[in-house]
């Protein structure tokens, strides 16, 4: 593949195509459990290289069937599900986006910025807080991912009860096919009735299908106060009870609920023990809160202040704790943010990214955790996540005297089978908004419907004939 090597530098540059040397930064997924090997790092800086790249190797995979060569598009390499990294053979070329950063316009009248896919999420967030307006995705890993991967994933995050997940804030995308052409769908339109909607096939396809080089995102006005509560709840039943009283006092304006296990925090205050965790020690579960008001502060105060006297005379809660101020809000949405962090630190753990509907949340909780402590007696739970929405991170530690390594050998397949049949017999699904990347392609194949599989199948194979686009991953062709 040398010759494909030297095509590939005369068009992105010898200095943006890393093929020697320590490629761990791309090579290995975020929780560093895989660690693949690539032909080359290539490092486009346009669109156009983008295009270039793809079909020059387009045209190479159709006249060399038998060399594997494919495409593994990258963002911030912040994924959880290894969708982004390469596999061990050596024939795959990593095509990291990151110098693809410039916001190429902002139009406040309407309420739309379009920006490329390897502009940093928290970066976003600030150029619209500069025009006076609010970009509202939101998550741990802002400060590094990548908008482009946040689409190939349909990332979630804290906001999604208000806002949508990141498919909800896009309108239109720029996206390069598996044969190297340019499909400039990068429309600001919230109305466009012209046919298949090609910008949701795109969206949470993890780079299978093409390659998001930009994005057209809606835009909101800054609300005019932000109040943030961090509550003690009895169990999840009482957390599902406050969530359906603050939807009807607040409306709207509930922008974030977020649901917190007394193990998950304490992971937090063990191993930052600067963050003081309030509450945790009192309660089974904490939520957070919060309230999002575009009228006045005082208007939000007074309308907070009644749902929490409301939410203490109903039973839903036994405590409560008001930020009051942005700087004690961001501290509390820090400890929550906190909690992957801290889980590692425990050791090796079985993380699980899932949705239920949310009148079922309490039952299959209780439900299996019984089954799991019924499996592997001493297992420890970290349940936390956006309970408004219905998508819990229920990840699952070594008992305490047990090795996290070897709890992770001998039991993850079995913690996982628990975990994701439970799931479906809640009609839940088991991949809410980290994606199905390379490690849950099997179980996608056992609890996804044959039909649809058969239609997604359908899908990949017109829009990427020679399986050029990150293979493996989703979804395998036979």
């Amino acid at each position: 593949m040398q010759t494909l090597l030297e095509d590939l530098c005369a068009i992105v540059g010898s200095a943006h195509v890393l093929a020697d040397g320590d490629l761990s930064a791309w090579e290995q997924d975020w929780r560093k459990r895989e660690r693949g090997r690539a032909l080359a790092v290539l490092r486009p800086g346009s669109t156009d290289e983008v295009a270039r790249v793809v079909k020059t190797c387009a045209a190479y995979a159709e006249s060399h069937p038998d060399a594997g060569l494919s495409l593994v598009p990258q963002g911030g390499n912040t994924g959880l599900a290894v969708g982004s990294t390469p596999d061990p053979s050596g024939r795959q070329i990593v095509l990291s986006l990151q110098r693809l950063h410039a916001v190429r316009s902002l139009d406040a009248s309407n309420l739309t910025m379009t920006v490329e896919a390897g502009c940093i999420l928290q970066s976003l967030q600030q150029v619209a807080q500069a025009a006076q307006l609010l970009f509202p995705l939101s998550m741990a890993s802002e400060g590094s991912c990548t908008i482009g991967g946040n689409l190939g994933c349909n990332a979630g995050g804290t906001q999604v009860l208000r806002y949508g997940n990141t498919r909800d804030l896009c309108l239109g995308l720029e996206v390069v096919t598996a044969q190297g052409e340019v499909w400039n769908g990068l429309s600001g339109l919230r109305k466009d009735n012209t046919g298949y909607d090609l910008r949701d096939l795109y969206i949470g396809s993890e780079g299978t299908l093409g390659i998001i080089t930009a994005a057209t995102l809606k835009l909101y006005p800054q609300p005019s106060a932000r109040l943030t509560a961090w509550a003690a709840v009895p169990s999840v039943e009482h957390a599902i009870a406050l969530l359906a009283l603050a939807q009807r006092q607040l409306g709207a304006d509930l922008t974030g609920f977020e649901l917190m296990g007394q193990f998950a925090l304490g992971l937090v205050a063990k191993h930052f023990p600067q963050l003081r965790v309030p509450l945790y020690q009192e309660t089974p579960f904490c939520v957070l809160l919060e309230n999002s008001d575009h009228v006045s502060e005082s208007h939000a105060r007074t309308q907070f202040e009644h749902l929490l006297e409301l939410a203490f005379e109903q039973g839903c809660i036994s405590d409560a704790v008001v930020a009051e101020n942005l700087a004690q809000a961001s501290q509390l949405w820090h400890i929550r943010e906190s909690i992957p962090l801290a889980q590692p630190l425990e050791g090796l753990n079985i993380k699980h990214d899932i949705s239920i509907p949310i009148s079922s949340m309490s039952e299959f909780v209780s439900n299996t955790d019984a089954l799991l402590q019924q499996a592997i007696p001493g297992v420890r739970m970290v349940n936390f996540g956006h309970l408004g929405d219905g998508n819990l991170h229920y990840n699952v530690q070594a008992p305490p005297d047990m090795d996290p390594a070897h709890f992770l050998r001998a039991h993850e397949k079995q913690v996982n089978t628990v975990v994701f049949d439970s799931v479906a017999r809640f009609k839940g699904s088991i991949s809410a908004e980290h994606g199905v990347g390379g490690l849950k392609v099997a179980q996608l194949e056992h609890y996804k419907s044959p039909v649809a599989l058969d239609l997604m199948r359908t899908i990949k194979r017109a829009l990427d004939p020679h399986n050029l686009m990150n293979p493996g991953r989703v979804l395998r062709l036979s």
